[in-house]
């Protein structure tokens, strides 16, 4: 696994005069390695591949890694980081300028010098939007957990619980069956909270007549699942029904229609032409979707201004939603894997019109 992806790192390291990489984003470490502990770094070269962490991980670093040289930094990362380029005479390190602070590059500018610091973005970032087939295999248990999580979801939610209660009771099914945790603050917004993207479980009391939002995912072996569904509780008002409906029309019309090749802003536009055409272009105001992996929000982007070319490898969600404030909104949301003809469905939870009994 390691190798692979460090001769692909090379490559772009190549195509981007790089002589060197200095690794700091704790994903990048993981992806690169497979080392799962908190503390360390990634020093690549186009001759050696080095993990350095400290004394705490060494026995941990051992058993994970492979195809690296697994190097203990006694006197600060920035010490040995300079001995090892200047045994390769290499005199310019690349740096991951995403990652690192501002505070962090004045210091390793200081530590490293006669050696010059130069800035690069995504160079692994690229590599990781294009998911092997060990990657799906657990990128697909992710998405069985989540589709599992809802299943349990709808025969333990019940009007008079908080969103807090139901997010403790996902969060606990989710790790009973693996996870390391949820893959992002867990949503569960209700009533007229539903019209809010991103509202986080709160205090609310669920009650009836009125819609419940569930947007969560499975961290799982290191990689994260993402599935929205939107459910009723009772007889909510007939226009969140007929928002339901054109959200389903626009999600389903999206996944018989992404295709490789497409760009992020068509893939968007298939899902928001339809909402568009509904008189609710106003109440869709995100995008249609996301890179997925290792990151819940990840290259490529399925927005209006995206660029991004659809490839087979990629892993991406579908999620249009309408927003009524006051009222109530409706999300949809799958994980998908663009193929070589077009695309496999990570998730398969159901999306019927789904009424629990207040």
């Amino acid at each position: 696994m390691s190798n692979h992806r460090v001769l692909k790192l090379r490559e772009a390291m190549q195509q981007k005069n790089v002589e060197a990489l200095f690794v700091t984003s704790a994903i990048n470490r993981r992806y690169l390695t497979g080392f799962s502990g908190s503390s360390g770094y990634v020093l690549i070269t186009m001759n050696d591949a080095y993990l350095l962490t400290d004394f705490r991980y060494m026995t941990q670093a051992t058993q994970q890694v492979k195809d690296f040289q697994v190097v203990e930094h006694v006197q600060g990362v920035s010490a040995t980081v300079k001995e090892l380029l200047a045994s390769a005479k290499i005199g310019k390190l690349a740096f991951e300028q995403d990652d690192v602070s501002f505070a962090a590059y004045s210091t390793y500018a200081e530590q490293l010098k006669p050696i010059g610091l130069v800035p690069v973005s995504g160079l692994v970032e690229q590599l990781r939007m294009f998911k092997d087939a060990e990657e799906l295999k657990i990128m697909q248990r992710a998405a069985d957990l989540a589709d599992e999580t809802f299943k349990h979801l709808l025969g333990f939610v019940k009007t008079g619980m908080t969103e807090r209660e139901v997010d403790l009771e996902m969060e606990l099914f989710m790790r009973r069956h693996g996870a390391t945790s949820s893959s992002f603050d867990t949503i569960v917004a209700s009533g007229e909270r539903s019209a809010m993207p991103h509202g986080v479980a709160s205090e609310r009391v669920i009650a009836g007549n009125e819609l419940i939002t569930f947007d969560f995912g499975a961290l799982l072996d290191g990689y994260c699942s993402d599935l929205t569904r939107t459910i009723a509780v009772g007889k909510p008002d007939p226009k969140l029904k007929e928002i339901y409906d054109i959200v389903l029309e626009a999600q389903l019309h999206a996944l018989e229609h992404i295709k490789p090749g497409m760009t992020g802003r068509e893939a968007d536009a298939l899902a928001r032409d339809i909402i568009a055409k509904y008189g609710y272009g106003d109440q869709f105001g995100h995008s249609t979707g996301h890179g997925l992996g290792m990151e819940v929000h990840e290259n490529p982007r399925l927005s209006k201004v995206s660029d991004d070319i659809l490839k087979p490898g990629m892993v991406v969600t579908v999620e249009p939603g309408i927003y009524l404030s006051g009222l109530g909104g409706v999300r949809i949301e799958d994980d998908i894997v663009i193929t070589e003809t077009g695309i496999t469905i990570l998730t398969h939870s159901s999306k019927e019109f789904t009424v629990l009994p207040v």
